[in-house]
């Protein structure tokens, strides 16, 4: 087995993502905790994001619109102007935010792209992870950038078809079990798991334990030899 392309995740594989979004909602809960207790509110949140996903896609700026559309649910239609703009203003201020790499992250993609062609393979909203990209400095370890509105097996097939040997002789290591993971298998990519001290819900499932090409790492600097082992 020779292994040609690896496919990485960006938010919370590459830098640090989520952190900015809990940091975001708790503003978001302490601006409407006169109108309902903070787990009502984050379980309208959560349902709101739900509901939106298929209009609005991943990413600052349909969180922000799911913002804005709960707080007018629990206010009964009509937020006090106060709070409109600082949803508003906390929506701004993410897609601002500095990207800040995860430990080891650069040394890393430095030593796979020697070896291995590079795809970076994320969810978003196109300008954000362009700009995080280009923040990031690591652009130039690509060979190839792949921002889609969905990762299922067909995205997979899609990509590692169109920039590498197919899915079969390639890797996806992301932090998501239910983006980066199971659909890649699914592919017949290898799949390694990098958690993230915290995930979003919507990005929770079981881990395919047993399957022969999976596995989870503790961090992004064991996969240069796990990738080497399946090549040797």
């Amino acid at each position: 087995m020779t292994i040609t392309t690896v496919g990485l995740d960006a938010d919370d594989t590459l830098w640090h993502n989520e952190t900015i979004f809990r940091l975001s909602q708790k503003r978001f809960v302490d601006l409407l905790a006169d109108h309902a207790d903070e787990p009502v509110m984050m379980g309208r949140l959560a349902e709101v994001e739900r509901r939106n996903l298929r209009l609005y896609g991943y990413g600052v700026k349909g969180f922000t619109l799911s913002m804005l559309e709960t707080a007018m649910e629990l206010c009964d239609g009509a937020p006090p102007p106060h709070i409109i703009r600082e949803i508003l203003a906390a929506g701004r201020e993410m897609l601002a935010h500095p990207v800040e790499t995860l430990p080891g992250v650069d040394e890393v993609l430095a030593e796979l792209s020697e070896k291995y062609r590079l795809v970076l393979i994320t969810k978003g909203d196109l300008m954000d992870q362009e700009r995080k990209l280009a923040a990031s400095g690591l652009g130039e370890l690509f060979a190839a950038v792949e921002i889609v509105s969905e990762k299922d097996r067909s995205t997979y097939d899609r990509v590692f078809a169109r920039h590498g040997t197919g899915a079969a002789e390639a890797v996806m290591a992301g932090n998501s079990m239910k983006s980066d993971v199971l659909p890649a298998l699914e592919a017949g990519a290898f799949a390694c798991h990098i958690p993230y001290h915290i995930t979003w819900a919507h990005e929770l499932a079981d881990a395919p334990e047993g399957h022969p090409r999976y596995v989870s790492l503790s961090r992004i600097g064991e996969l240069p030899d796990w990738i080497a082992a399946i090549d040797r």
